[in-house]
């Protein structure tokens, strides 16, 4: 399995960006995909969860800000961020679980994370003016 991460970048305050996360070696149409953060020093923080069937769910930090999607035909897990303050600054990890299915939101929860097995190597988004 490999998941690669693209799109971060510096942006400034109110800005946008669409993160990518390209995936190979497991069934990305039949398996729920995530979209996680990490500042320095900080624990992990899961973002974002797309079933399969395109269905999404999101961390209350987020809700209404960044939207994720995915085109399963090309196997690649978008992550559509607008409105970007400081606090959003940090690296953007794509992750996958090891089995197929639906996910559903409890995958959200920190104690959960041990089921995303796969990870990306990030793409460090900075927001600064």
């Amino acid at each position: 399995v490999q998941l690669v991460e693209s799109g971060g970048g510096l942006v400034q305050p109110g800005g946008s960006l669409r993160l990518s996360c390209a995936a190979s070696g497991l069934k990305f149409s039949e398996i729920c995909m995530a979209w996680f953060r990490q500042v320095p020093g900080k624990e992990r923080e899961a973002l974002a969860v797309s079933e399969y069937d395109s269905t999404s769910i999101y961390a209350a930090s987020v809700q209404g800000r960044f939207a994720v999607s995915r085109d399963n035909a090309k196997e690649i897990l978008y992550l559509q961020m607008d409105n970007l303050t400081p606090d959003d600054t940090a690296m953007y990890y794509c992750a996958a679980p090891p089995n197929i299915g639906l996910c559903g939101p409890s995958r959200l929860r920190e104690e959960n994370y041990d089921r995303w097995v796969h990870w990306g190597q990030g793409t460090q988004v900075t927001v600064s003016s």
